[in-house]
């Protein structure tokens, strides 16, 4: 590549993704050091060295990014809250729609997730590459529509912070979105445990391609918070578009819901696929 030539969305991705390994590695060094320092701390306290103290808290100011000015509701979603994917795994935009150039209907795929739950990660993680073909050449378009009820299943609110995340993307670097989400059904945190923290949902978003200051800023103020918080609400209450949303996932295919009855059925790529292939017959 000559100095005027632009990296490619590929490039991108690889330069990214090293970085994000590099900030991980640091991370867990931080992380080391503070346990440390926390335990010094809680020996000094012990002694009576640091009287009327009773906690320290720690903080990394040089880690922190400013929280961005956004709306009450992130940029880029759809009216059900949800970002949607076309071609090339772009996202639609008030200025961009991927919509393939073919005379079939092309089949909608919208699905509520919760980034706890692991019945979206046990549905996800073998449809994952066939759903982003289809998106990716136009054989569908894919919607994502997250939503968080699952914080008391970790301990740091983790589904609240990782739908705030995915949100902070949609908002800043939508195109983005779509390999965020696939990083995070992938590595989910198993529930009843301490789930990812702030540095480690941003370095999945750098790996994502979408590692601004901006995004930093987001996910390191809950930026989204509320909006989570009032819209999961709203979709747990209340039909949307005629459908009543009880749990996640829930998976739409041209308005028409697919279900299983088995752990077989949930984790069956195949079916998943004949599912689509009938819904758009229809």
């Amino acid at each position: 590549m000559t100095p005027n030539e632009k990296p490619t969305r590929s490039e991108q991705r690889d330069a990214a993704r090293d970085k994000a390994r590099e900030l991980r590695k640091l991370s867990a060094k931080k992380e080391k050091r503070n346990r440390l320092l926390l335990q010094v701390s809680v020996v000094l306290v012990a002694l009576g060295i640091i009287g009327g103290i009773g906690a320290v808290v720690l903080v990394d100011a040089a880690n922190r990014a400013d929280a961005p000015i956004v709306g009450e509701t992130p940029d880029n979603l759809t009216d059900l809250g949800g970002l949607k994917i076309g071609v090339g795994l772009q996202a639609f935009t008030l200025g961009n729609t991927p919509t393939p150039d073919a005379a079939e209907q092309t089949p909608k795929i919208e699905i509520y997730v919760d980034y706890q739950c692991p019945i979206c990660q046990a549905f996800d993680v073998p449809n994952s590459s066939q759903v982003r073909s289809w998106a990716d050449v136009g054989a569908a378009t894919v919607e994502i529509r997250p939503i968080s009820f699952l914080d008391r299943a970790s301990l740091n609110a983790y589904s609240s912070r990782a739908a705030n995340a995915a949100f902070c993307v949609a908002n800043f670097e939508p195109d983005s979105f779509y390999d965020l989400h696939e990083l995070l059904m992938a590595d989910q945190p198993e529930e009843g445990t301490q789930g990812h923290d702030d540095d480690q949902l941003f370095a999945y978003a750098e790996e994502a391609g979408a590692g601004t200051e901006e995004v930093k800023g987001c996910i390191q103020a809950k930026s989204f918070g509320d909006y989570i918080e009032q819209h999961t609400q709203a979709v747990l209450s209340s039909p949307q578009n005629g459908v009543s949303v009880t749990g996640t996932p829930t998976i739409l295919v041209n308005d028409k819901q697919y279900t299983w009855a088995t752990g077989d059925d949930l984790v069956s790529a195949e079916r998943f696929a004949q599912f689509v292939q009938l819904a758009t017959a229809e």
